[in-house]
């Protein structure tokens, strides 16, 4: 559906409609499936959302990060149709199909690194963690996981172990899975190990890391290092230099899994296919869904082959896993990003909202720092800028503020005080100014409110 690529406001927000569904929301879906906007879509095209009232809201979180591509891409649309037209359902374990492989062949091709790659579809990002460490643990014989500060990695029961943040993710919901381990991630704005600056924290976190594999866990126990290129859920936080790469070179000296989750860093989001590219690591496993398939339900696991083979046979999958529909969704997401330039796209787009955010910064005391890489960027808010203390609340009112003037912003953060920007790559500049200023009007009704 083709719809203006421009805000438009003709009710109030949330509008009767989306009120009314609302209601029926409540009397239908468990209260633990959360919500942000309290807004019902009715139709959606490239950086607008049209709400049921007839709203246009101009989209900043390309539904959590999966619409790389924009909502309703026109490519992956017809992909789908053409596929719909053919079949909507083989399994994989039964009567093969084309799009699978053929998806899996690209993706072998796109992860970094030199040797051979297999590749394996299952249906969400958590599943695909789930796997890489099921896989890790056959390929080493070995048992321990570690995780790190901050993470996340999923919901389901392995994955929500490996996650970090306990309310609302882990509270309640255990026990959980043993031989699992945190260590701290080199989080320079607030670093766990006392650096003053990001080199101090990559160096005082890499020896408290290695110490801690070393000597607590023991590096022969260790099956796989799971980790995000950038965390997402944890506050977009940029790990500091050299700390991925150490970590990487510990896990190759020791024959550990180095394993990059890519759910929401990769397929374009950062200027480069994937996050870990900007650390020059090529990891033994890459974890992808999201944008992969442009809204469809997919999940990957790509690593080198002798990895990925090393599994008896039935040992993976599952029913819908690499579903003909998503695969032929995702081979036109992948399409879309070389024919398009969407990673040149995604490094403009960043130093637009980078720039605009650092401005904003000179002006806000509430905010404490802007960070990201690529289109991938967030603003951490703070009540004081020496004591660093989190302003979840500000976020919080933020975010509200937008939605009512018909922008849609994302919360992120252990401490939920983070405004992450995650706009379709496709967005146009104008819109995404236009949506930026709206945030900067919020900022200074969300300063207001705090200093009455």
């Amino acid at each position: 559906m083709d719809i203006p690529q421009e805000r438009r406001i003709v009710t109030e927000i949330p509008g009767p409609r989306s009120r009314a569904l609302l209601e029926r929301r409540l009397q239908a879906v468990p209260r633990g499936v959360f919500y942000t906007t309290p807004i019902f879509a009715d139709a959606t095209s490239g950086a607008i959302i049209r709400d049921v009232d007839g709203n246009s809201l101009i989209d900043l979180g390309a539904g959590l990060a999966v619409l790389n591509t924009g909502n309703s891409a026109p490519g992956v649309t017809e992909a789908v149709r053409a596929q719909l037209d053919r079949f909507t359902h083989t399994c994989m374990h039964v009567t093969m199909n084309e799009p699978y492989l053929e998806l899996a062949e690209r993706l072998n091709e796109l992860v970094p690194g030199e040797e051979p790659k297999r590749t394996m579809f299952t249906n969400s990002g958590a599943e695909a963690v789930e796997n890489a460490v099921k896989i890790s643990r056959y390929f080493t014989k070995r048992p321990g996981v570690v995780v790190f500060d901050h993470a996340f990695h999923g919901r389901t029961l392995l994955a929500m172990t490996m996650t970090a943040k306990v309310v609302p993710y882990k509270q309640s919901l255990g026990p959980f899975i043993p031989e699992v381990y945190r260590l701290p991630y080199a989080y320079p704005y607030r670093c766990p190990t006392g650096g003053h600056t990001p080199e101090e924290c990559a160096e005082s976190c890499i020896r408290y890391a290695i110490d801690q594999m070393d000597k607590q866990i023991g590096p022969d126990n260790i099956a796989c290092l799971v980790v995000e290129p950038i965390l997402g859920e944890g506050g977009f936080v940029v790990p500091a230099p050299g700390f991925l790469p150490r970590l990487a070179e510990y896990c190759r000296d020791h024959g550990i899994m180095f394993v990059a989750d890519e759910v929401q860093t990769g397929i374009g989001r950062t200027g480069r296919w994937f996050g870990i590219e900007h650390e020059g690591v090529a990891p033994d496993i890459v974890t992808t869904a999201k944008s992969l398939a442009g809204g469809l339900p997919l999940g990957g696991v790509t690593g080198r082959a002798e990895v990925m083979e090393s599994v008896h046979v039935g040992g993976v999958g599952g029913t819908f896993g690499g579903n003909p529909l998503a695969c032929a969704a995702g081979l036109a997401v992948l399409d879309a990003i070389e024919r398009d330039g969407l990673l040149e796209r995604a490094e403009r787009i960043g130093s637009l909202l980078t720039r605009r955010l650092r401005e904003m910064a000179e002006r806000f005391e509430l905010i404490g720092e802007v960070r990201g890489r690529g289109a991938m960027v967030a603003m951490e808010l703070v009540e004081d800028r020496q004591t660093k203390a989190p302003a979840n609340h500000a976020a919080s009112r933020l975010i509200e503020e937008c939605y009512a003037q018909g922008v849609i912003i994302l919360k992120a953060g252990t401490y939920d005080n983070v405004i992450r920007f995650l706009p379709p790559l496709t967005i146009q500049e104008e819109l995404l100014g236009e949506g930026l200023d709206v945030v900067e009007k919020a900022i200074v009704a969300v300063e207001a409110d705090a200093a009455r």
